[in-house]
């Protein structure tokens, strides 16, 4: 079994139950098929998202590191970042402080462990996104020796808030636990990622909890249900692989690693045209947590082809 400190979460925020990939795992929580008023869960999201000090919940991790991000994202992520080049850019969603990006222009960091040929005189530019400011002065002292807007953290607001002018265009986006697993509206958000992407750049990201790609497992918590869902018509839950594959100009691959404590699918969505379109989902349940509990409905069928 294989387990991992620091990139954990909590099922609700009033159960202590221990999701993501920790050292152990904790008590399941009570079965509760009610679903509560999206308003209050969202009052109470925000409270997790700017709680400080003794009362952020641990399951809000907000310090993983590079070596984290290779570990939990499919294999490609490392050989992708290592090949940026000094004009590409990097988007982390739900960077927390940073520390991500910060390890990547770090002294230490030596992209020939990735499969690059040369050491790399100069990185890509990154941009490290929050929901809150959570830098540290180690994030100061890191871009005072690199040159103007080699790095840039944003916050203060979601994604999808933000303008393409605002942001500009991305090589490479990745989002450990970040908004794929908290936004209320994942239709939305995977828009606007995929809307910041280049053609041929790629987006890495992962689920916990989820229904994995060939419907072989089972929600990690028994009498409990998986952490997201996106259900059919009928009611079923097909599984976020199958509703990511559905996407128009996009290429996607899933990798279900349930050896992890709980298990997790990963996916690596590589962007190939602009005329991308999302199957549009409602939001049916919603609980707070770290991340939360969330239950999509598909309203429409999905493009018969992609372009």
């Amino acid at each position: 079994m294989i387990s991992l400190i620091y990139l954990r979460g909590i099922r609700s925020a009033a159960t202590p139950a221990v999701l993501i990939l920790c050292l152990g795992a904790g008590n399941a929580p009570a079965q509760n098929t009610t679903a509560p008023p999206v308003e209050v869960e969202r009052a109470k999201q925000e409270k997790i998202y700017h709680a400080r000090g003794e009362l952020r919940l641990e399951g809000y991790v907000i310090d993983r590191s590079l070596s984290a991000y290779a570990r939990a994202l499919p294999e490609g992520f490392a050989r992708a970042l290592a090949h940026l080049g000094p004009e590409e850019r990097w988007l982390d969603v739900g960077a927390g402080q940073g520390i991500a990006v910060l390890d990547y222009y770090a002294p230490e960091y030596d992209p020939r462990q990735a499969g690059r040929r040369d050491r790399q005189i100069k990185k890509g530019r990154a941009v490290a996104m929050s929901i809150e400011d959570r830098r540290t002065p180690r994030w100061q002292q890191t871009a005072d020796t690199l040159e103007p807007k080699q790095i840039q953290y944003v916050f203060n607001k979601p994604l999808r808030e933000y303008t393409n002018q605002e942001l500009g265009s991305f090589q490479l986006i990745t989002d450990v636990i970040g908004g794929f697993s908290y936004t209320e509206n994942l239709s939305l958000f995977m828009e606007k990622v995929l809307s910041l992407l280049t053609v041929n750049g790629t987006f890495y990201t992962v689920a916990q909890d989820v229904r994995n790609e060939a419907g072989s497992n089972k929600p990690h918590y028994a009498g409990e249900p998986f952490l997201s869902q996106i259900r059919n018509a009928a009611g079923n839950d097909i599984g976020m692989c199958a509703w990511l594959k559905q996407i128009s100009c996009i290429e996607v691959s899933c990798d279900y690693k349930g050896d992890w404590i709980p298990p997790l699918e990963n996916y690596r969505i590589r962007k190939t045209c602009n005329n991308v379109a999302v199957p549009p989902l409602k939001t049916e349940r919603y609980v707070a947590g770290t991340p939360p509990e969330r239950v999509f409905q598909l309203t429409s069928p999905a493009a018969a082809a992609k372009p």
